[in-house]
């Protein structure tokens, strides 16, 4: 069977809800919204080649303008909202803006395969290269998969980075 063209629904269990707030070590992602475009573009425009190195996938081709990702946060906030994708942005105690991560439907960002079909959901995540530089994008994959883990429980993620860290 040719997967390809098909895009599973995230489905979350009867009276469930996304959390909007996700916790690890000092890690602390919330649901992305309009209130955090400045840091988005900013973050964005600074990390556009790593980016590609780390996530990879088709986005970002360009620097982004306030106008584009403004549009772009209220579609992610419509999507939480409708439960059809969770993006969440990442900062650490302080409130410093580290990155993003994803939580969207197999054969959205990934085609769908035989082999990936018997996943839930495809997590992906990237961070500024300061953050980088210090370690937080080995660390915010930890904090994925704990999340995964202890809050989406009912998931079976597929980790759909082009750069996976090892972790002991």
């Amino acid at each position: 069977m040719d997967y390809t063209r098909l895009t599973k629904k995230l489905t979350l269990p009867v009276g469930a809800a996304a959390p909007s707030r996700l916790v690890y070590d000092d890690l602390v992602a919330t649901a992305i919204s309009r209130s955090d475009l400045a840091d988005d573009v900013r973050g964005i425009n600074a990390s556009l080649a790593l980016i590609q190195q780390t996530r990879g996938g088709t986005w970002p081709t360009e620097p982004v303008s306030e106008d584009y990702d403004f549009v772009d946060l209220v579609w992610h906030e419509l999507e939480f909202r409708e439960g059809s994708s969770f993006s969440y942005v990442v900062r650490d105690a302080a409130g410093a803006y580290l990155g993003c991560c994803y939580l969207y439907p197999m054969g959205s960002r990934t085609l769908l395969s035989a082999e990936l079909i018997a996943y839930d959901v495809d997590v992906s995540w990237w961070v500024t290269p300061d953050a980088y530089a210090a370690g937080r994008y080995t660390m915010l994959y930890e904090g994925l998969r704990h999340w995964l883990a202890a809050e989406f429980t009912f998931w079976k993620p597929y980790y759909s980075n082009i750069q996976i860290p090892s972790i002991g």
